[in-house]
């Protein structure tokens, strides 16, 4: 056997494969014997047909099935041997040909390689990165978020903001009185929030209102008629929500005003854990930590694509590929391509080649490898963030491991999460090798940079998708 390499201009090679009967026979052999002995063939019994009747029969399509083979397998060996970095997979050399009734065969394969790219990750490579500044707004915000959580609710003769009302509940007929027959509608211990109601017109008619007012209101306009809200306003089942439709009235005897918390050291306390926040200054200190944390994966979300753009646009622009053996790659693996159509589909897979090639320089020059630790890592930290979606904060902490667990065992969902923890591995990576230009922008420019790219990357879509005018 020998198997020799040819390149061919800067991005592509031949090589060749010489199989001597040798190479080859011993295999034919063993794969006609396994046919002689699991085979029922007519005229003979298992496992008592001669050599020369098995190789009359099948000797052809077995001698090709082993020999192509024999021969894209020493193909596959060699890249691997000389650590050629190609693209795609081996094809068939044109216009080769070979005799099968040969005893010696010689196999050609078209390979296409990966460009080299002269790749610097280091602190002489300098990459924006935008922090965005906590505003006295925000902090506002989360000021009231937290003192209204850990706030109680008291009693009260007068709506207030955010206030429970509660009351009896009638249904009322078309001509707005209360309803008496046996289906009428009636809550005796009846609790309105108006205001989580959809509708402000409705909500509006509970402002200054008081004990013993009554207040008429839409039920369905207060929740768009959804079920689930209705039948717990209204205490009804599901499949009478019908029949809720119209007016009701409400008659106020109380109010549950809800009381935010005070500043103070019970508060704080119950905030951050004890003896952490002693004043209002520290208290305000920490509200700034705990925003500029949450506000830190949306300036990573923007690193990654900045840094994308940074690599394609230093690496990428000038990067040439091996077009013409690209383009007959995709012809022989894609065979809804015709020669009608390939270009525009290769024109369309360029930029993504081009990163894939970047992003493997990017990770080898980094030392960027995902194992299982990672990939459980990340399975977990989705799985985190899905159960707290679904409403299960409290829970999320024992059922993590437990969910990631399940994702893990789905093929598809593996490796969507391989795919993941690798990026982020990458952008992590990259993120602690380069110099950082850093710089603090507002929410607002922020926001702005955000809706640029967006437009720009959309404009970039159009752009390849529109057809190229005639000169």
């Amino acid at each position: 056997m020998n198997v020799q390499y040819e390149k061919k201009g800067n991005l592509e090679g031949v090589i060749t494969v010489n199989l001597l009967e040798a190479d080859y026979e011993p295999k034919v052999v063993k794969e006609l014997k396994e046919i002689g002995n699991t085979r029922q063939i007519p005229g003979f019994r298992k496992g008592h047909v001669e050599l020369s009747q098995l190789r009359k029969r099948f000797g052809k399509d077995v001698k090709v099935k082993v020999v192509n083979d024999l021969a894209i397998e020493e193909t596959l060996k060699y890249i691997q041997d000389n650590k050629l970095d190609v693209l795609g997979q081996p094809v068939p050399a044109r216009d080769h040909n070979f005799n099968l009734d040969d005893a010696d065969i010689t196999f050609a394969y078209e390979i296409g390689l990966a460009p080299e790219l002269d790749m610097k990750l280091d602190q002489s490579t300098t990459i924006n990165y935008y922090n965005i500044a906590v505003s006295d707004k925000m902090i506002d915000e989360q000021d009231e978020e937290l003192r209204m959580r850990a706030g109680t609710q008291e009693p009260g003769t007068e709506y207030a903001d955010r206030a429970l009302v509660k009351g009896s509940i009638m249904q009322l007929d078309a001509e707005g009185n209360v309803r008496s027959d046996a289906d009428a509608i009636q809550v005796t211990d009846g609790i309105l929030a108006p205001f989580l109601f959809k509708s402000k017109e409705e909500a509006d008619k509970f402002v200054g209102t008081k004990v013993g007012d009554k207040v008429v209101f839409d039920a369905f306009a207060t929740c768009d008629g959804n079920e689930a809200e209705l039948a717990s306003m209204l205490h009804i089942d599901r499949d009478k929500i019908e029949s809720a439709r119209g007016n009701f009235e409400i008659t106020i005897t109380e109010f549950m005003i809800h009381k935010k918390a005070e500043l103070g050291q019970e508060f704080y306390d119950k905030v951050f854990g004890p003896d952490t926040v002693h004043d209002e200054k520290e208290y305000r200190a920490k509200l700034v930590e705990g925003i500029e944390q949450a506000l830190q994966p949306n300036s990573r979300q923007l690193f990654v694509r900045t840094a994308e753009d940074y690599l394609m646009e230093t690496y990428g622009t000038t990067m040439e590929l091996p077009m013409s053996f690209l383009r007959r790659y995709m012809l022989l693996t894609n065979r809804e391509l015709t020669e009608e159509s390939v270009d525009e589909a290769l024109r369309q897979a360029v930029p993504g080649i081009k990163w894939e090639i970047i992003e493997s320089k990017a990770a080898e020059i980094l030392n960027v490898k995902v194992n299982d630790d990672d990939v459980k890592a990340f399975a977990r930290i989705f799985a985190m963030e899905q159960l707290r979606s679904y409403g299960m904060a409290q829970m999320a902490e024992q059922m993590a491991d437990y969910y990631a667990e399940n994702l893990m065992k789905d093929e598809k969902q593996r490796r969507r999460l391989v795919r993941e923890a690798f990026t982020a591995k990458l952008f992590n990576s990259l993120h602690n090798a380069v110099n950082l230009n850093e710089s603090t922008v507002s929410l607002d420019e922020f926001r702005t940079m955000v809706a640029a790219l967006n437009n720009a990357t959309g404009a970039a879509v159009a752009a390849e998708d529109e057809p190229a005018q005639q000169a």
